[in-house]
């Protein structure tokens, strides 16, 4: 009996989940249904592929060589049916993106609901996780697209520079640093206690790189894993922050917090876009992409980020020329 796609599909959810249970949940089967279809790949190889260790199925030496292998296969056939089943005569289709922390609470969405206004046959689905997750959801093929702050190290994902972004340090309007201009390294390092995102996220690695040798200096009071904590922690006056530019415009308008930038250290960053090597650029990937690229039209992308309604009226203004230029062709 010849080994099919979903035997294999099958595999690769067990693996992941190292349950029976958990990949029927998975993939929206019976536990029969997959109990069975493992027990008939293994049949059809000639010797088990994992070693049952209780409930937990863990990879064996015969496992671990066919999952990469497996993983390849479902790749390609997965490029295959994107590039032959593709309209040409219109943008449709259902794009999964996963996005680190700061980029997927405070700018996609707004470019995200644009971009389906003007085209509704498209349904983008987002999940928000840190860098470092973010990172293996595309290595694993589980996504098109990821946009994240932190640097990416896995050899099959493939980034792109996007745009830059600013670190800034927040404080409250009553901390001793308030009426500061600036933040000085290291003397203010002395005086002060943080609140920083949890280890992976990449506002939080990219912080420490950028303090270099000071990052010892760092006096950590509590490590949060939402940037909206965060700045809630910081306006109770639980510490310092550092974070995004991008994340903390209406609590510096409305004066709930005070950002301060770090005198003599560049705390720019780089915004990247990443997609796995081998995962074929379908054509709403591509749209998507080249409607993403009007953040690089405002310079450093603070500028038109500094609220939302600047960016939404950039992404009207994007809109309508867009829609005008397709009138005239």
């Amino acid at each position: 009996m010849p080994i099919t796609l979903r035997q294999l599909e099958i595999f690769i959810a067990v693996a992941d989940t190292q349950q029976v249970t958990k990949a029927a949940k998975k993939l929206y089967l019976t536990q029969s249904a997959v109990s069975m279809a493992l027990g008939e790949l293994e049949n059809n190889l000639g010797g088990p592929l994992f070693d049952r260790h209780g409930r937990s199925l863990l990879l064996n030496d015969r496992g671990r060589y066919l999952l990469p292998l497996s993983k390849e296969i479902l790749y390609q056939v997965g490029n295959i049916e994107a590039m032959l089943t593709e309209k040409r005569d219109t943008v449709a289709g259902s794009l999964e993106i996963v996005a680190s922390s700061t980029i997927g609470n405070y700018v996609l969405p707004y470019l995200i609901g644009t971009f389906m206004r003007m085209h509704p046959a498209v349904h983008i689905n987002m999940l928000v996780l840190n860098t470092r997750y973010a990172e293996k959801r595309i290595a694993s093929g589980e996504m098109d697209l990821g946009f994240v702050e932190g640097q990416v190290s896995d050899e099959m994902v493939r980034a792109v520079p996007w745009f830059e972004d600013e670190l800034v340090v927040i404080v409250s309007p009553t901390h001793p640093l308030a009426n500061e201009k600036a933040f000085k390294v290291p003397d203010d390092l002395e005086r002060t206690t943080w609140v920083i995102r949890e280890e992976g996220s990449g506002t939080a690695a990219i912080f420490k790189k950028k303090l270099g040798r000071y990052a010892s200096h760092l006096k950590i009071k509590t490590k949060l894993g939402h940037t909206e904590a965060i700045k809630k922690a910081v306006e109770s006056g639980a510490g310092a922050g550092c974070l995004s530019s991008l994340t903390v415009c209406r609590e510096i308008e409305h004066g709930w917090l005070k950002s301060l930038p770090v005198e003599g250290i560049d705390m720019q960053r780089q915004l990247l876009i990443i997609h796995h090597r081998e995962k074929i650029t379908t054509r709403l990937m591509d749209e998507f992409l080249s409607f993403c690229e009007v953040m690089s039209e405002c310079g450093l992308g603070r500028a038109c980020l500094s609220s939302p309604w600047k960016l939404q009226a950039l992404l009207t203004e994007y809109s309508m020329e867009k829609e005008q230029n397709k009138t005239e062709v």
